[in-house]
């Protein structure tokens, strides 16, 4: 194996990419009401949304150890490519950072690189496609970084969640000035910046609207869709990421969709029935 590529685990695997040995996770933890719950395989999604609505605490997570990182680079692969979720958003980033310090410590002759991928889940996810695609295309390791650099900033990122109450109780939502009522159903459409730090779009009464207005969002703003992977990942509300996919086949041909269930660190923020898409 001349590659690997390191995820974070608010990234989701499809399932192609979880039998695939190029790619492997690096756990975050969660944690409810002192009740950890290790964001791997052994994740219950059903029994940790359960927990989470019965505690009247809010979720918390942790990133991967410097450590954790060090040992998942330490396989081999000739190149070691991470994915962590926004720097903005996490310490996660700089966990793979000082990790990889660790590795080339041991192997100063090492090629590493750390991708902040300035959004989350499925965003990762297309991330690390696109640097397996450079790597079985032959590219060299210098000219992945920078086309999957560049293929960053020119992702867009959006979400629609039931409730913002996780994103704004652990300190998510610092920069954004005016959210809206629930108790009027006004649902915020979302989006992040390109330095990854989260920003409201607009916002619509009712989900189905706001989904709509989400996937009319991004219609307006993404250039050359019929050369994009469209990433929809959905928290145990596969019929509402099906809804958003036949909306955006309405407004645009894309180059392929992909759907994924949420990881545990989605889950913690995006609860029961949020949606998150990037193109």
């Amino acid at each position: 194996m001349n590659y690997r590529i390191v995820v974070d685990s608010c990234g989701e695997f499809t399932e192609k990419m979880k039998g695939d040995p190029h790619f492997v996770h690096a756990a975050l933890r969660l944690n409810i009401d002192g009740e950890e719950f290790v964001d791997d395989d052994t994740f219950d999604r059903l029994d940790f949304l359960k927990k989470m609505k019965a505690s009247p605490n809010c979720p918390k997570s942790s990133c991967p150890s410097p450590e954790v990182y060090r040992e998942a680079y330490d396989c081999g692969a000739e190149h070691l490519y991470a994915v962590t979720l926004s720097g903005e958003l996490s310490g996660s980033y700089n966990s793979a950072e000082l990790g990889k310090a660790l590795y080339l410590e041991d192997h100063p002759e090492g090629k590493v690189h750390v991708f902040n991928s300035c959004s989350a889940s499925v965003g990762q996810t297309k991330i690390a496609l696109r640097i397996q695609e450079c790597e079985e295309a032959g590219m060299d390791f210098e000219t992945i970084v920078q086309t999957v650099e560049q293929f960053i900033l020119d992702m867009h990122t959006y979400f629609v969640l039931e409730s913002l109450d996780n994103l704004r109780k652990n300190g998510r939502l610092s920069g954004v000035k005016a959210l809206v009522a629930s108790a009027l159903n006004i649902k915020p459409v979302m989006g992040a910046t390109d330095r990854g730090t989260i920003l409201q779009l607009g916002q619509a009464r009712g989900m189905q609207k706001a989904l709509r207005s989400m996937v009319e969002t991004m219609a307006a703003e993404v250039k050359n869709p019929q050369e994009k992977v469209l990433g929809i990942t959905h928290c145990n509300n596969r019929e509402r990421a099906e809804y958003v996919k036949e909306e955006v086949k309405k407004l645009l041909k894309v180059k392929d969709i992909i759907i994924v269930e949420t990881s545990g660190v989605s889950t913690l923020y995006a609860a029961q029935g949020g949606i998150i898409m990037v193109i």
